[in-house]
């Protein structure tokens, strides 16, 4: 999920954090704004309605595209020819992460491509031959090759867990593709070497299910369908302790675990990320890069869940060097990992803030 970097000092939650308020089925998170545009000049951003609970369950129908060594299967809303956001999930997620959040920007004119990430949903390998990797590059060129297939030149990024990172080294290494970027939990991008380094046993005791993932006992609950349902739901329960969802929601998320990569591609993530396997060579290039820890430079909001045990305490202070562009952040009290499923309202007010840099 995260860099446990960023947040090495993360003991206690909410501690000398400045919460917002904001929740996601309540009222509008922020009021239109003018807000000032590099080189001077304002233009003003909307406010973002919020929706009735319940409105949205699933997405009409999904897409397929093939994209580098994938085809990808994606939900898309929005008129063809509006501006992009790239809406991309983390685990144990799926799109369904932005069910509220897709119907919200597609009303302000966005057309929105939500895709599986690989491994996720339909989203499946285009050979047998082609190992199934996930270290956080090959993860990250998945979109990227999803943007060319789609002949989309720049959008912008949105995302949370896996998808945070993806959108985060997008980002650093190829900008140009990136209009803004919104990033939940900061800066993500893993510095495998740091985290060979022990963490505060806090954090560690955190982390509990990557180091289940290292053992054969983790390997075979996440190849069980029932075991690795149990497992998932139990990890929504504590990284999202308010989020009161039914079984109809973690059933179509749970869905997107059926996937016969699934296993093989959290198992991989994982155990790579804490240096006990290495990754395909193919990467190494855009890892050396990523391990230097780049700075963004596009126009990025940040987003920050009160209740997530992975939110370090200081108000994004951890990570804010390595933001050199127009930059805001925002702590969302009350609401937990899952940000954008928890509050779609506050999380597509972001992205359209973040359009407004």
């Amino acid at each position: 999920m995260i860099n446990r970097r960023t947040f090495s000092k993360a003991v206690s939650l909410g501690t000398g954090t400045a919460a917002v308020s904001l929740s996601g089925l309540g009222a509008p998170a922020y009021a239109a704004s003018d807000t000032p545009r590099p080189g001077g000049g304002t233009t003003s951003a909307p406010t973002v309605p919020a929706p009735a609970p319940g409105t949205h369950i699933a997405f009409a129908r999904l897409k397929h595209v093939r994209a580098g060594v994938l085809d990808i299967s994606y939900a898309e809303a929005g008129p063809a020819h509006g501006p992009v956001v790239l809406c991309l999930h983390g685990w144990p997620y799926d799109i369904h992460s932005f069910v509220d959040v897709a119907p919200l920007l597609a009303d302000l004119g966005y057309r929105v491509i939500v895709p599986y990430l690989r491994g996720h949903g339909d989203t499946h390998f285009l050979s047998r031959h082609t190992p199934r990797t996930a270290e956080q590059s090959a993860v990250a060129l998945d979109i990227v090759a999803l943007m060319d297939a789609l002949g989309i030149d720049k959008a912008v990024l949105a995302g949370f867990d896996w998808g945070s990172r993806t959108a985060d080294i997008i980002a650093a290494l190829w900008p140009e593709r990136v209009k803004a970027l919104v990033s939940t939990g900061g800066y993500l991008i893993t510095d495998v070497k740091a985290q060979l380094e022990p963490a505060a046993p806090a954090v560690e005791h955190t982390w509990w299910y990557q180091w289940y993932f290292a053992s054969e006992r983790g390997k075979k609950t996440l190849e069980d369908p029932k075991d690795r349902d149990a497992l998932c739901r139990y990890v929504w329960t504590l990284v999202s302790p308010t989020w009161d969802f039914d079984d109809a929601t973690f059933e179509r998320t749970a869905r997107a675990f059926r996937n016969p990569d699934y296993a093989a591609i959290v198992l991989f993530n994982y155990r790579w990320r804490i240096g006990l396997i290495k990754g395909d060579p193919r990467y190494d290039g855009y890892e050396k890069r990523l391990a230097a820890q780049p700075a963004i430079h596009v126009p990025t909001l940040t987003l920050d869940a009160a209740l997530d045990p992975f939110t370090a305490p200081g108000d994004g202070s951890a990570y804010r060097h390595h933001f050199t562009g127009p930059y805001e952040h925002r702590t969302l009290a009350n609401i937990g990992h899952n940000l954008p499923q928890e509050a779609p309202t506050a999380f597509v007010q972001a992205v359209v803030d973040a359009d407004h840099l």
